[in-house]
C-alpha cells in the first residue's frame, strides 16, 4: 500500500490587513518532503503520526510539503498557488497511490479562492481518482464545504480547544482511511448546521461534558467518528458557522438523525457555554479584588493566532491609567515589536532607555506606549510548546518599566504557554496580574498555575461580539444575530 501525507494551511482572518505572504510560511514551517525529520509543528504534528503508523504496517509512505503560516489576512494568490501546485505535482510524480492523508487547517482563505481546501480536495481527487481514499484532518475552527466533503471520504477535526488532541485524532483518521482500503467500511457522512456562531471553551462545563458524550458515542451503531466544527467568525465566507459532522459505516439515515440531534443539544446549551468577557475596568476590579496571583487576563482581540497584529496596547494603557502598577505586579506579553525588541538585544542585559512600545500596526492595535525601560533578559530563537508541536516565537526580550514588565518578541505568534516567559528566567508567582495575548490556546498551560482567568473584551481585530461582525459573504441567518435562525 502506498499512502502519501502532506500538510498545507492557515487560518485566515479575512477582516485582516495582514498580508499571508510566502515568508508568512517560511517564519512558521515550510519544508519540502522532509517536514517529519524536523520537530512536530502545529499541522505538520499528523505527518508523524501517519508516517509512524504506515512504516509500523510496512506501507510505503510518499511525504510531500509541509507549509503553516500565523493566521493573518487572505494568503497572497500566488503564493497560495505556488504552494498548492506543489503539493499536486508531487501527488502526480507518486501515483498510483492507495491513500492520500492531508493536514489542513480548513480556514484558509486567498485572494482569489474562499474555499482554498476545498480547492486542494477537488484537484486531488480528479488527479488519483474516484477508487483512491483521500482524508483530511482540519482544525475544529474550520469551514465546512460541500466541495470539501465532495472529494474527500473522511473528515475529522480536532475535538479539544486548546488543541490538545492533534496526534489522536490523527491516528483515528489513519484508522478509517485504512480500514475503507481494506473495504472494512464505507465511511458516509452527516452534516447539520447549527446556525450558531460564538467560541466554545471545551475545558470548561457545559462543553466538557458535550465533548466528552461525543467520543461516548463514536463506536457504537457504526459510528466511526463525530466532530464538532466550531467555524472561525472572523472568516467572512459562505460557509461560516458551527456544525455536527457524523461519520458512519454506510448508515446514512442514522447519521442524519444523530448530527441533528447533537445539533440540537448544542442549541440548548448555546447560553450556558457562552463565557462572560467583561470590560477592560470590569476586570482589572474582579483582579485586583483576588486576594492572590497570579490572575491571568486574555486579551482575546488581540490574538496572533486569530489574525491580529499581536501588538495592541489597550491593556496597557489601562494598567498605566488606573495606576495598577503601583499596587500590583504586572506581567503582560508577547508583544510583536520587533523594531523595538531590535533596540533592546543590541543595548544589552541591564541597559536603560527609552522605549516606544506596541501600537504600530494600525487602529487595531492601539497608541504607542513610550516607557523608561531596563532589559532584564534576552533569549534568541525562543520557542514555546503548543501541544504536541513546537511553536517559534523569534528573539524574545523581558524589559521592566516602573513596575510593569513586558515580554517583545520578533515572529508574531500568540500566548500558548508559560514558557514564553520562563524560558526568559521570568517567575510567573511573583506577580498578581499576567495579561497573555491569546483567545483560548493558553488555557492548557496557564490553568494549573492561575488562581484566576478572566477574559477581557478589548478593541481589536477579534471582536467578541459576534452579533456585529460585518460579514459580507456569509448570509445565513444565525444566533446569536437572530433569535430565530431556523425559521
Amino acid at each position: 500500500m502506498k499512502i502519501f501525507i502532506a500538510s498545507y494551511g492557515t487560518e485566515t482572518n479575512t477582516f485582516s490587513s495582514i498580508p499571508t505572504s510566502m515568508n508568512s510560511f517560511h517564519e512558521s514551517t515550510l519544508f519540502y518532503g522532509d517536514g517529519t525529520s524536523h520537530p512536530p509543528a502545529f499541522l505538520s504534528a499528523p505527518l508523524h503520526v501517519w508516517k509512524k503508523m504506515a512504516t509500523d504496517a510496512g506501507f510505503e509512505i510518499v511525504e510531500s510539503i509541509s507549509a503553516d503560516a500565523q493566521p493573518a489576512g487572505p494568503v497572497v494568490q500566488k503564493v497560495y498557488e505556488e504552494l498548492r501546485d506543489c503539493l499536486l505535482q508531487d501527488l502526480q510524480e507518486a501515483l498510483p497511490v492507495d491513500m492520500v492523508l492531508l493536514s489542513m487547517h480548513g480556514a484558509m482563505v486567498s485572494q482569489k479562492c474562499n474555499d482554498c481546501e476545498g480547492d486542494i480536495l477537488e484537484r486531488t481527487r480528479e488527479l488519483v481518482g474516484n477508487k483512491t481514499v483521500i482524508g483530511a484532518e482540519l482544525d475544529l475552527h474550520c469551514h465546512i464545504s460541500e466541495r470539501m466533503l465532495e472529494n474527500s471520504n473522511a473528515l475529522i477535526t480536532f475535538k479539544e480547544y486548546p488543541h490538545i488532541d492533534t496526534m489522536e485524532r490523527a491516528s483515528e483518521l489513519f484508522r478509517i482511511c485504512l480500514d475503507t482500503c481494506n473495504n472494512k467500511v464505507l465511511p458516509v457522512t452527516s452534516v447539520y448546521d447549527t446556525h450558531i456562531i460564538q467560541m466554545w471553551r471545551t475545558p470548561l462545563e457545559p462543553m466538557k461534558s458535550f465533548v466528552r458524550h461525543m467520543q461516548e458515542l463514536e463506536g457504537e451503531n457504526e459510528v466511526l467518528s463525530i466532530s464538532f466544527v466550531h467555524g472561525f467568525p472572523w472568516g467572512d465566507v459562505s460557509d461560516l458557522g458551527g456544525k455536527i459532522i457524523v461519520i458512519t459505516n454506510n448508515r446514512s439515515e442514522y447519521g442524519n438523525i444523530l448530527a441533528e440531534k447533537l445539533g440540537r443539544q448544542l442549541w440548548d446549551i448555546r447560553r450556558k457555554s457562552q463565557v462572560h468577557i467583561p470590560e477592560m475596568d470590569e476586570a482589572f476590579d474582579i483582579a485586583m479584588s483576588e486576594p492572590h496571583g497570579p490572575v491571568v487576563l486574555a486579551d482575546v482581540a488581540d490574538n496572533a493566532g486569530g489574525g491580529a497584529p499581536s501588538d495592541s496596547t489597550f491593556l496597557l494603557e489601562k494598567v498605566l491609567e488606573r495606576k495598577i502598577n503601583g499596587s500590583a505586579r504586572v506581567l503582560s506579553g508577547c508583544y510583536w515589536d520587533p523594531m523595538a525588541g531590535h533596540f533592546c538585544i543590541e543595548a544589552g542585559i541591564g541597559a536603560t532607555m527609552d522605549l516606544r512600545v506596541g501600537g504600530k500596526c494600525g487602529p487595531f492595535s492601539g497608541n504607542p506606549i513610550d516607557l523608561r525601560i531596563t532589559v532584564r533578559g534576552i533569549q534568541t530563537n525562543a520557542t514555546q510548546p503548543f501541544g504536541n508541536a513546537i511553536s517559534k516565537i523569534g528573539d524574545a526580550v523581558w524589559i521592566e518599566a516602573d513596575g510593569i514588565d513586558l515580554v517583545l518578541n520578533t515572529l508574531r505568534c500568540q500566548v500558548f504557554h508559560p514558557q514564553v516567559f520562563t524560558g526568559l528566567g521570568i517567575q510567573l508567582e511573583n506577580y498578581h496580574i499576567v495579561i497573555v495575548k491569546s483567545t483560548q490556546h493558553f488555557y492548557a498551560g496557564f490553568s494549573p498555575l492561575a488562581k484566576k482567568i478572566i477574559y477581557v473584551k478589548t478593541p481589536g481585530a477579534l471582536s467578541p461580539d459576534f452579533s456585529n461582525i460585518p460579514y459580507r459573504k456569509f448570509r445565513k441567518p444565525y444566533w446569536p444575530k437572530n433569535e430565530k435562525p431556523f425559521d
